[in-house]
């Protein structure tokens, strides 16, 4: 597997294949990744863009990661900004690059895949901070939640309800730019 740099149009042409390592990762159905769908395409056009895939030999999308700057306006800045104070607010939303999406195909899951992604859009992001949200778990059996943790990625906001989804989620952000390894680096999963 092959880890590449995307541009918007990358993303835009990989549409179909990148909802549905979505789909797969996150178990949604079919009818939520339409949804997802017109989201992804309009975030593909948002300012400090950034995205990264890993393919197969094959040329097949085994995940991909993406994010941008988080800015007023953006729903998910917005419903984040409302929950912080204001010293939280300065210092995580100033300057920030959001990680909108981060995902494996489910049989690419456990060889590293997720790390080199994130590790790949971390070094490319623009901001003095990145946040990301992630579903509430048990922290010792999620390999997102060990991924994160590895990566020195800290709570900013635990059991956080996003209109719409009666899942819990997690805020969890860090500096940037991002040290030559993770933070506690055994070897990488994901």
């Amino acid at each position: 597997m092959r880890l590449v740099p995307w541009q918007p149009e990358d993303l835009l042409r990989r549409l179909d294949d990148v909802v549905s390592v979505y789909g797969e990762a996150m178990g949604y159905r079919s009818e939520l990744l339409q949804t997802r769908r017109g989201y992804i395409g309009a975030h593909a056009r948002r300012r400090g863009f950034r995205a990264v895939a890993t393919l197969t030999t094959e040329g097949s999308l085994a995940g991909f990661g993406y994010g941008y700057r988080s800015g007023p306006g953006q729903w998910w800045h917005d419903q984040v900004r409302s929950a912080l104070d204001e010293d939280d607010r300065r210092h995580w939303l100033t300057d920030c690059f959001e990680v909108v999406e981060l995902h494996v195909r489910p049989a690419a899951q456990g060889h590293g895949v997720g790390a080199r992604q994130l590790r790949a859009l971390l070094a490319m992001a623009d901001g003095r901070t990145v946040l990301l949200s992630t579903p509430e778990a048990d922290e010792e059996r999620s390999r997102a939640w060990r991924l994160y943790r590895r990566f020195g990625f800290v709570d900013v906001l635990r059991d956080f309800l996003f209109p719409g989804d009666e899942r819990a989620f997690a805020i969890l952000g860090r500096e940037l730019p991002l040290a030559e390894r993770p933070v506690n680096a055994r070897r990488d999963a994901g």
